[in-house]
Protein backbone atom coordinates (compact mmCIF):
# COMPACT_ATOMS: atom_id res chain seq x y z
CA UNK A 1 0.00 0.00 0.00
CA UNK A 2 2.95 2.52 0.84
CA UNK A 3 4.26 2.29 -2.68
CA UNK A 4 1.11 2.74 -4.07
CA UNK A 5 0.55 6.15 -2.61
CA UNK A 6 3.79 6.88 -2.66
CA UNK A 7 3.47 6.15 -6.65
CA UNK A 8 -0.19 8.34 -6.53
CA UNK A 9 1.44 10.93 -5.20
CA UNK A 10 4.57 11.37 -7.39
CA UNK A 11 1.66 11.24 -10.62
CA UNK A 12 0.13 13.67 -9.50
CA UNK A 13 2.60 16.17 -8.63
CA UNK A 14 3.66 15.12 -12.36
CA UNK A 15 0.27 15.68 -13.58
CA UNK A 16 -0.02 19.07 -11.93
CA UNK A 17 3.45 20.57 -13.22
CA UNK A 18 2.70 19.41 -16.79
CA UNK A 19 -0.51 20.85 -16.86
CA UNK A 20 0.46 24.13 -15.15
CA UNK A 21 3.45 23.90 -18.10
CA UNK A 22 1.11 23.98 -20.83
CA UNK A 23 -1.47 26.49 -19.31
CA UNK A 24 1.18 28.64 -18.75
CA UNK A 25 2.01 30.46 -22.09
CA UNK A 26 -0.46 30.88 -25.00
CA UNK A 27 1.56 29.14 -28.29
CA UNK A 28 0.84 31.52 -31.92
CA UNK A 29 3.97 30.31 -34.07
CA UNK A 30 7.10 29.75 -34.32
CA UNK A 31 9.10 29.72 -37.58
CA UNK A 32 12.75 28.07 -38.53
CA UNK A 33 14.99 28.25 -41.20
CA UNK A 34 16.22 25.13 -43.71
CA UNK A 35 19.59 25.71 -43.48
CA UNK A 36 21.45 24.07 -40.45
CA UNK A 37 24.35 24.72 -38.64
CA UNK A 38 26.99 21.95 -37.25
CA UNK A 39 27.14 21.55 -34.03
CA UNK A 40 30.49 22.63 -31.66
CA UNK A 41 30.79 25.45 -34.46
CA UNK A 42 31.53 29.09 -33.58
CA UNK A 43 28.15 29.62 -34.45
CA UNK A 44 26.47 27.42 -32.23
CA UNK A 45 28.80 28.94 -29.57
CA UNK A 46 27.98 32.49 -30.47
CA UNK A 47 24.14 31.21 -30.93
CA UNK A 48 24.15 29.77 -27.04
CA UNK A 49 25.65 33.34 -26.17
CA UNK A 50 22.50 35.04 -27.67
CA UNK A 51 20.28 33.11 -25.75
CA UNK A 52 22.05 33.08 -22.12
CA UNK A 53 21.97 36.88 -22.83
CA UNK A 54 18.01 36.90 -23.37
CA UNK A 55 17.48 34.87 -20.62
CA UNK A 56 19.84 37.57 -17.88
CA UNK A 57 18.46 40.58 -19.68
CA UNK A 58 14.80 39.42 -19.20
CA UNK A 59 14.41 39.73 -15.83
CA UNK A 60 15.21 43.49 -16.01
CA UNK A 61 13.46 44.88 -19.14
CA UNK A 62 11.05 43.45 -21.52
CA UNK A 63 12.83 44.40 -24.66
CA UNK A 64 16.43 44.08 -25.89
CA UNK A 65 18.61 42.94 -28.67
CA UNK A 66 21.93 41.63 -29.30
CA UNK A 67 24.83 41.31 -31.80
CA UNK A 68 27.05 38.00 -30.81
CA UNK A 69 30.46 37.60 -32.96
CA UNK A 70 29.89 40.48 -35.55
CA UNK A 71 33.25 42.18 -34.66
CA UNK A 72 36.18 42.45 -36.83
CA UNK A 73 38.40 39.67 -35.54
CA UNK A 74 35.85 36.96 -35.71
CA UNK A 75 34.46 35.10 -39.12
CA UNK A 76 30.87 36.87 -40.06
CA UNK A 77 29.26 33.73 -40.75
CA UNK A 78 29.40 32.76 -37.03
CA UNK A 79 27.89 36.35 -36.01
CA UNK A 80 24.31 35.61 -34.84
CA UNK A 81 21.88 38.36 -34.18
CA UNK A 82 18.81 38.28 -32.39
CA UNK A 83 16.01 40.12 -30.24
CA UNK A 84 13.31 39.25 -27.81
CA UNK A 85 10.25 41.45 -26.54
CA UNK A 86 7.29 40.57 -23.94
CA UNK A 87 3.88 42.05 -23.80
CA UNK A 88 3.91 45.86 -22.89
CA UNK A 89 1.76 44.95 -19.67
CA UNK A 90 3.98 41.78 -18.10
CA UNK A 91 5.83 42.32 -15.38
CA UNK A 92 9.57 41.47 -15.38
CA UNK A 93 9.45 38.12 -13.51
CA UNK A 94 6.66 36.92 -16.30
CA UNK A 95 8.90 38.24 -18.96
CA UNK A 96 11.71 35.68 -17.64
CA UNK A 97 9.18 32.88 -17.30
CA UNK A 98 7.93 33.39 -20.37
CA UNK A 99 11.41 33.95 -22.73
CA UNK A 100 12.72 31.00 -20.80
CA UNK A 101 10.18 28.38 -21.91
CA UNK A 102 9.93 30.42 -25.87
CA UNK A 103 14.33 29.26 -25.67
CA UNK A 104 13.28 25.86 -24.50
CA UNK A 105 10.61 25.42 -27.48
CA UNK A 106 12.32 27.11 -30.13
CA UNK A 107 15.32 24.73 -28.80
CA UNK A 108 13.31 21.78 -29.94
CA UNK A 109 11.30 22.74 -32.78
CA UNK A 110 14.75 24.39 -34.81
CA UNK A 111 17.03 22.52 -33.45
CA UNK A 112 20.43 23.50 -35.01
CA UNK A 113 18.70 25.98 -37.56
CA UNK A 114 20.55 29.13 -38.70
CA UNK A 115 17.11 31.03 -37.90
CA UNK A 116 14.47 30.68 -35.50
CA UNK A 117 11.64 32.59 -34.06
CA UNK A 118 9.01 31.47 -31.32
CA UNK A 119 6.08 33.66 -30.86
CA UNK A 120 3.56 33.32 -27.76
CA UNK A 121 0.70 35.38 -26.63
CA UNK A 122 3.35 37.30 -23.91
CA UNK A 123 6.82 37.26 -25.62
CA UNK A 124 8.76 36.71 -28.86
CA UNK A 125 11.74 35.10 -29.12
CA UNK A 126 14.19 35.62 -32.47
CA UNK A 127 17.63 34.95 -33.66
CA UNK A 128 18.76 35.44 -37.40
CA UNK A 129 22.58 34.92 -38.73
CA UNK A 130 22.16 38.25 -40.74
CA UNK A 131 21.37 41.77 -39.30
CA UNK A 132 17.46 42.02 -39.16
CA UNK A 133 17.70 44.65 -36.28
CA UNK A 134 16.30 47.92 -36.78
CA UNK A 135 15.38 46.92 -40.80
CA UNK A 136 11.39 47.50 -41.50
CA UNK A 137 9.66 44.28 -42.04
CA UNK A 138 5.88 44.23 -42.68
CA UNK A 139 5.36 40.45 -43.65
CA UNK A 140 2.79 38.67 -42.29
CA UNK A 141 3.74 35.85 -39.90
CA UNK A 142 0.40 34.75 -38.50
CA UNK A 143 -3.65 35.93 -38.50
CA UNK A 144 -6.16 34.16 -36.46
CA UNK A 145 -10.06 35.44 -37.30
CA UNK A 146 -12.91 34.87 -34.66
CA UNK A 147 -16.77 34.31 -36.14
CA UNK A 148 -18.24 36.65 -38.43
CA UNK A 149 -20.94 39.49 -37.04
CA UNK A 150 -21.45 41.01 -40.39
CA UNK A 151 -25.05 41.98 -39.38
CA UNK A 152 -23.68 44.21 -36.66
CA UNK A 153 -23.09 47.11 -38.18
CA UNK A 154 -22.18 48.78 -34.93
CA UNK A 155 -19.67 46.69 -33.72
CA UNK A 156 -17.52 46.62 -37.01
CA UNK A 157 -17.62 50.94 -36.41
CA UNK A 158 -16.69 50.33 -32.98
CA UNK A 159 -13.92 47.70 -34.12
CA UNK A 160 -12.53 50.26 -36.95
CA UNK A 161 -12.56 52.86 -34.32
CA UNK A 162 -10.33 51.27 -31.96
CA UNK A 163 -7.78 49.83 -34.99
CA UNK A 164 -7.75 53.43 -36.15
CA UNK A 165 -6.51 54.78 -32.29
CA UNK A 166 -4.25 51.28 -32.33
CA UNK A 167 -2.37 52.74 -35.57
CA UNK A 168 -1.56 55.47 -34.19
CA UNK A 169 1.00 54.51 -31.53
CA UNK A 170 4.95 55.39 -32.18
CA UNK A 171 6.37 53.12 -30.32
CA UNK A 172 5.75 50.78 -27.16
CA UNK A 173 2.35 49.04 -25.93
CA UNK A 174 -1.02 50.26 -26.60
CA UNK A 175 -4.53 49.26 -25.58
CA UNK A 176 -7.83 50.88 -26.79
CA UNK A 177 -11.73 50.22 -26.34
CA UNK A 178 -14.65 51.60 -27.81
CA UNK A 179 -18.02 50.23 -25.84
CA UNK A 180 -17.52 46.06 -26.03
CA UNK A 181 -14.53 45.72 -28.33
CA UNK A 182 -11.21 46.03 -26.74
CA UNK A 183 -7.88 45.61 -28.39
CA UNK A 184 -4.40 46.48 -28.11
CA UNK A 185 -0.99 46.43 -30.39
CA UNK A 186 2.80 46.56 -29.55
CA UNK A 187 5.88 47.26 -32.47
CA UNK A 188 9.35 45.64 -31.32
CA UNK A 189 11.40 47.69 -29.65
CA UNK A 190 14.49 47.88 -32.48
CA UNK A 191 11.73 49.68 -34.90
CA UNK A 192 12.35 53.68 -34.83
CA UNK A 193 8.39 55.75 -34.68
CA UNK A 194 8.13 56.29 -38.39
CA UNK A 195 8.72 52.68 -39.13
CA UNK A 196 6.41 51.25 -35.87
CA UNK A 197 3.72 53.76 -37.31
CA UNK A 198 4.09 52.12 -40.95
CA UNK A 199 4.05 48.51 -39.50
CA UNK A 200 1.02 49.36 -37.34
CA UNK A 201 -1.01 51.04 -39.92
CA UNK A 202 -0.32 47.59 -42.23
CA UNK A 203 -1.24 45.45 -39.57
CA UNK A 204 -4.31 47.13 -39.14
CA UNK A 205 -5.41 46.87 -43.09
CA UNK A 206 -4.49 43.31 -42.89
CA UNK A 207 -7.05 43.17 -39.77
CA UNK A 208 -9.53 44.44 -42.08
CA UNK A 209 -9.16 42.49 -45.06
CA UNK A 210 -7.93 39.09 -43.64
CA UNK A 211 -10.55 39.07 -40.69
CA UNK A 212 -13.52 41.22 -42.16
CA UNK A 213 -16.55 41.47 -39.93
CA UNK A 214 -15.22 38.77 -37.29
CA UNK A 215 -16.20 39.68 -34.04
CA UNK A 216 -11.84 38.72 -32.88
CA UNK A 217 -8.57 39.10 -35.00
CA UNK A 218 -4.61 38.63 -34.66
CA UNK A 219 -2.36 39.54 -37.23
CA UNK A 220 1.52 39.00 -36.25
CA UNK A 221 3.41 40.84 -38.74
CA UNK A 222 7.54 40.32 -38.56
CA UNK A 223 8.27 43.28 -36.39
CA UNK A 224 4.58 43.89 -35.10
CA UNK A 225 1.07 42.75 -34.05
CA UNK A 226 -2.07 43.96 -33.47
CA UNK A 227 -5.85 42.28 -31.60
CA UNK A 228 -8.94 43.31 -30.94
CA UNK A 229 -11.96 41.26 -29.78
CA UNK A 230 -15.42 41.75 -28.53
CA UNK A 231 -16.23 41.73 -24.90
CA UNK A 232 -14.92 38.35 -22.91
CA UNK A 233 -11.90 37.23 -22.30
CA UNK A 234 -9.77 36.37 -25.24
CA UNK A 235 -7.01 34.62 -24.10
CA UNK A 236 -9.14 31.36 -25.39
CA UNK A 237 -10.85 32.69 -28.26
CA UNK A 238 -12.68 31.21 -31.63
CA UNK A 239 -9.98 29.32 -33.69
CA UNK A 240 -9.70 29.61 -37.47
CA UNK A 241 -8.98 26.05 -39.26
CA UNK A 242 -5.36 25.60 -39.60
CA UNK A 243 -4.11 28.33 -37.62
CA UNK A 244 -3.06 25.84 -34.84
CA UNK A 245 -1.06 22.76 -36.51
CA UNK A 246 2.47 23.77 -35.40
CA UNK A 247 1.05 24.71 -32.45
CA UNK A 248 0.07 21.61 -31.90
CA UNK A 249 3.14 19.99 -33.27
CA UNK A 250 5.05 21.98 -30.77
CA UNK A 251 3.02 20.58 -28.10
CA UNK A 252 2.82 16.78 -28.85
CA UNK A 253 6.89 17.56 -29.02
CA UNK A 254 6.96 18.53 -25.79
CA UNK A 255 4.28 16.14 -24.34
CA UNK A 256 6.38 13.19 -25.87
CA UNK A 257 9.58 14.62 -23.97
CA UNK A 258 8.12 15.03 -20.64
CA UNK A 259 6.25 11.85 -20.94
CA UNK A 260 9.16 9.89 -21.69
CA UNK A 261 10.94 11.98 -18.50
CA UNK A 262 7.82 10.79 -16.35
CA UNK A 263 8.37 7.19 -17.50
CA UNK A 264 12.18 6.87 -16.70
CA UNK A 265 11.63 8.45 -13.18
CA UNK A 266 8.66 6.13 -12.40
CA UNK A 267 10.94 2.88 -13.53
CA UNK A 268 13.84 4.16 -11.12
CA UNK A 269 11.34 4.40 -8.74
CA UNK A 270 9.64 1.05 -8.78
CA UNK A 271 12.84 -0.56 -8.95
CA UNK A 272 14.14 0.71 -5.87
CA UNK A 273 10.75 -0.40 -3.81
Amino acid sequence: MLKLDKLSSYTFLFFTFFSYFVRSHFFTYYGCSQDKYQPNTPYESNLNSLLSSFVSSSSQTLYNSFAIGNDTNTPTTSATYGLYQCRGDLRTLECSECVRTAISRVGIACSYTYSGSMQFQECLVRYENYDFLGKLDTSLRYKKCGKSVSHDVQSLKRRDDVLVELSEVDQGFRVSGSGLVQGFSQCLGDLNPDDCSSCLEEAGSKLKSLCGSSEAGDVFLAQCYMRYWTAGYYDSPSRSSGDDDVGKTVAIIVGVVAGVAFFIVLLSFCGKH
